[in-house]
């Protein structure tokens, strides 16, 4: 893993998300010495800490632009975002 990669919070949405994938295939791969794969499993933590983090942000400021003149929420019911650690390819 290079040493010169930026800091989580100077990365897009779309960024971490990639580089996340990325962490995710190269440590299922089984091809990485133990300290890249820490080094990696680490940097993936982060990354996803901070997607999560941005996507309930989001789900915030959306919910308070649909908020209603007499403050009744205007939010149809829907599923949650799935915020657990299995992620899909």
């Amino acid at each position: 893993m290079a040493t010169s990669k930026k800091s989580v919070d100077e990365l897009t949405y779309k960024e971490a998300s990639t580089e996340l994938e990325l962490i995710i295939r190269n440590l299922e791969s089984g091809d990485m010495e133990l300290e890249e794969s820490l080094e990696s499993y680490t940097r993936g933590v982060e990354l996803l800490r901070s997607l999560r983090a941005r996507l309930e942000d989001a789900e915030q400021k959306v919910s308070v632009l649909l908020k209603d003149v007499d403050g009744t929420d205007k939010l149809v019911a829907g599923e949650a975002a799935d915020t657990s650690d299995r992620l899909s390819f």
